[in-house]
């Protein structure tokens, strides 16, 4: 089992802390809410315990596909060998849906988690730790990521599965509402990328690009899921840079989280993810 594991990407804040409590609350050097916690606590779990969807021990299991841009849908495969100096890896590739095989990448496990594997970077790593796994036809893993989502009364942010393919996802809005929860209520940061998260596939570039986000609370209402008719809040984002523009439409529900996201790619391309579980 591979695993890769990714150091927060720092944004650039926008918002004031005249706008939250800063007697609870400070803005992190990611520009998101986070909760003021004394340096002193040494607790891997202070910044899991008031978490109301995202709690450690539970499990979120999304399905996916990928759209292309003639409308096919397409799911994720093991690719062919790369080998290294000291070790070898596998690439991934595009497969037909209904031409699937035992390592077709079926489904996307988060989980959120309680240590801090990135202790040697970041001492006092500010977010809830979760894992994405990415779960073969054949019940085994492909790869797994950890990285890190922030919860709390002023907003929730979620980073994306971002391994093989879904690379792509570091040029599109993040998962992200904030408050007051309502229609109309806005907001927007940046975020810089380094031309590392090119590929071929979708796009190649040189030097760093710098996403412009604005976000939305569009509307509020029940919407079909795999887990049943579910109120959601709808949130549009759409993400600007040097070298194009990307969109993310995601359906948050207070007790499940981001049930569903609709991405628009890079490429024109489409990725969308269901939450088919939550345990």
């Amino acid at each position: 089992m591979n695993i890769n594991k990714f150091i927060p990407i720092f944004l650039f804040p926008i918002a004031s802390l005249s706008q939250i409590n800063s007697d609870k609350y400070m803005i992190d050097e990611d520009g998101i809410t986070i909760e003021k916690i004394d340096k002193s606590n040494q607790d891997d779990n202070k910044y899991n315990v008031d978490n109301k969807i995202y709690i450690v021990g539970k499990t979120f299991t999304y399905s996916y596909y990928h759209q292309n841009s003639e409308g096919k849908k397409l799911l994720i495969a093991k690719g062919e060998e790369i080998k290294k100096e000291n070790y070898s890896v596998f690439d991934w590739k595009f497969i037909e849906a209904e031409k699937q095989n035992d390592e077709t990448v079926k489904k996307i496990i988060l989980k959120p988690v309680t240590q801090n594997p990135f202790k040697e970077d970041i001492s006092d790593y500010t977010q809830t730790v979760i894992s994405y796994e990415y779960l073969m036809n054949n019940n085994r893993s492909s790869i797994m990521e950890t990285t890190g989502v922030i919860e709390n009364e002023m907003n929730v942010w979620m980073h994306p599965p971002r391994s093989q393919y879904f690379e792509i996802l570091e040029l599109n809005p993040f998962p992200y509402i904030k408050a007051p929860y309502k229609i109309g209520t806005k907001w927007n940061w940046k975020l810089k990328i380094g031309d590392h998260w090119a590929d071929k596939r979708w796009l190649e570039w040189k030097g760093g690009i710098e996403n412009v986000y604005e976000y939305e609370i569009a509307d509020k209402k029940k919407i079909v899921t795999k887990l049943g008719n579910l109120e959601c809040y709808i949130v549009k984002a759409k993400a600007k840079s040097r070298i194009g523009t990307t969109e993310l439409i995601s359906y948050f529900n207070p007790d499940f989280g981001f049930v569903k996201l609709e991405y628009k790619n890079i490429d024109g391309s489409q990725t969308v993810l269901d939450l088919e579980k939550k345990e």
